[in-house]
């Protein structure tokens, strides 16, 4: 009789998808427990509505928090499709949606640092789906990791290829903030010229997510001009209308900003740190990708992108799980520190909610509610030192 010995990855990867099967059957288990509302998935069905009946999308308040839309006209053309479902089915799609979102991430900023075999995949999605971004983001109904998907999508391919440039551009197209990763294409591609290089390769990239921003915002100007001439005009210049900039879950230099000077305008303070910030943090992310250094370039253009942001809410910081993947291929301590930052939910263990107690937290309370920034000040230190101390040795 012969026995067949199958390789160890064989036997190893059907375990780790049924332990990634039974933590996302824990993880929905328990978010069904918790009664969560998925409330920004009602305000996109809402907004969906709203196109549909030809209304004022950004007149409209929905939900009983009185939410309004925050989100480019284009966005509420995608979310069109959501008022074809029940209430019901529609959260069900949404939570099995985003979780096989997350195993795409997670497989692609597995590529992007170079281990992207299929039993990590499954191990890392696994953990990843309980911390607290990720848990926040399908609590809410978000749609973080569809924008961290499209993104990554572009970044993690060859040079070169067909469409390059397309995922940038439709999730700015969506969301703002994802267009810093353009800007870092642009940026990279002149530095490489001035230095005597074409820079042709992060120059048609950043086209290609130029011209992919323009024409999804111009179908939308097409379908609703009324709302695309109130958005560009007026609601995108208004960062007060996405909530209280002094709220805990406010993850950016604004947020902490206004908590440290108990202040519900940090004004001056908050440009100054923001381009001071947002400048390092993209210097950070040129001088990797100019190195070759795709994953720290991504990731470090994430962080920035996350704290010169006006509001960065908790869940959207689930670029912590590329930021740990990179972190452990470079300094395990820090990759452990950060993955329990994200995971222990400590963020909430501060005063926080009605009455703006916010504005009353002082000392270690003050360091709790600005972890996630700190740990995005830190990340970014670590990139630089490792490319100063790499430019050293060259």
């Amino acid at each position: 009789m012969t026995v067949i010995v199958l390789p160890r990855v064989r036997r190893r990867a059907p375990v780790a998808l049924g332990v990634c099967l039974l933590s996302f059957a824990a993880f929905w288990c328990a978010q069904r427990a918790a009664h969560v509302s998925m409330i920004d998935l009602m305000v996109y069905r809402a907004e969906g509505e709203t196109v549909r009946a030809g209304g004022d999308l950004y007149a409209l308040r929905t939900t009983e928090a009185h939410l309004p839309t925050t989100y480019p006209p284009f966005a509420a053309l995608l979310f069109t499709p959501l008022t074809l479902l029940g209430t019901a089915s529609m959260r069900t799609l949404a939570t099995a949606g985003n979780l096989a979102l997350l195993v795409a991430f997670v497989a692609l900023s597995l590529r992007l640092v170079g281990h992207a075999r299929v039993e990590r995949v499954w191990w890392v999605a696994a953990a990843a789906v309980w911390c607290e971004p990720v848990w926040t983001t399908l609590r809410y109904g978000q749609v973080n990791l569809l924008l961290a998907v499209l993104v990554l999508w572009d970044l993690s391919r060859r040079p070169g290829r067909r469409w390059a440039g397309v995922g940038i551009g439709i999730a700015a197209a969506i969301k703002l903030t994802p267009a810093l990763f353009a800007v870092l294409l642009l940026v990279t591609g002149v530095m490489e010229h001035m230095r005597g290089g074409s820079g042709g390769p992060w120059l048609r990239h950043a086209r290609g997510a130029a011209v992919a921003f323009a024409g999804a915002t111009l179908l939308a100007a097409a379908a609703l001009p009324y709302d695309s001439w109130r958005f560009w005009s007026r609601m995108v210049f208004e960062a007060g209308r996405v909530g209280l900039v002094e709220d805990t879950a406010n993850q950016s230099l604004r947020g902490v900003l206004a908590r440290l000077l108990h202040t519900t305008e940090p004004g001056l303070w908050w440009g100054t740190a923001a381009a001071l910030g947002g400048g390092a943090g993209l210097a950070v992310a040129v001088a990797a990708e100019l190195r070759g250094r795709r994953a720290w370039a991504t990731v470090s253009c994430a962080v920035t992108a996350l704290l010169v942001s006006p509001v960065s809410w908790s869940h959207h910081w689930v670029w912590c799980v590329p930021m740990v993947l990179v972190l452990a291929a470079t300094n395990r301590t820090a990759a452990v520190c950060t993955a329990v930052v994200f995971c222990t939910y400590a963020l909430w263990w501060v005063p926080h909610g009605p009455g703006r107690l916010e504005l009353q937290q002082s000392g270690a309370e003050l360091t709790m509610s600005a972890l996630y920034v700190g740990i995005g000040f830190a990340f970014l230190a670590l990139i630089g030192f490792r490319l100063w101390r790499t430019s050293r040795t060259v």
